[in-house]
């Protein structure tokens, strides 16, 4: 069965008339949707970085932050939408800028929790620049929580990983949440 006859069924089991004129496409472009927002699921994170890896002697904190992301919780296929924050501690290697945002969508268009989307990120960046020490935050507010269950409008996830340097370096790590604030 295809992902639109899915949907058709989906729809039909929901109670709708799947042939009104509101509805007719709605099969196709829905899996064209979920197609896109799960797109991570076809990408590596070679093809992502691209090669765009550059010898560098600096030594000092590189970070991006405010990188928006948009996922789908695992647990019920419902957004949860926020930011992340990317930093890391060159080893004699930086990534292209576009490349840490790269990274954080390949994983975010994923089914996901927020959890193991946080350090799936940090590990990927740990691997590809051999960095000294990585750390990431996200903060996000979830569909799931908002629009279903206990339905709490203003609540927001904050999950963070901190590997080599951001982990054992408490000034490091302070720097880093500090200059997230």
């Amino acid at each position: 069965m295809s992902l639109e006859q899915s949907y058709t069924a989906i729809l039909g089991q929901l109670g709708e008339d799947v042939t009104r004129e509101g509805l007719v496409d709605t099969p196709k472009r829905a899996a064209k949707a979920m197609q896109f927002l799960c797109k991570g699921y076809q990408q590596t994170l070679e093809e992502v970085t691209n090669g765009a890896l550059f010898s560098s002697d600096n030594s000092e904190m590189v970070l991006v932050k405010n990188i928006e992301l948009y996922s789908l919780c695992e647990h019920h296929i419902l957004p949860f939408i926020g930011k992340a924050h990317v930093a890391y501690m060159p080893n004699g290697k930086v990534l292209g800028l576009s490349k840490v945002a790269r990274i954080v969508d390949m994983f975010a268009r994923r089914l996901q929790i927020q959890e193991n989307l946080t350090r799936e990120i940090a590990e990927a960046i740990e691997s590809i620049t051999d960095a000294a020490g990585v750390a990431v935050v996200i903060e996000a507010q979830h569909m799931c929580m908002m629009m279903r269950g206990v339905e709490k409008q203003n609540s927001t996830m904050v999950t963070s990983v901190m590997l080599g340097q951001f982990r054992s370096n408490p000034a490091t790590r302070s720097e880093f949440l500090s200059l997230i604030r």
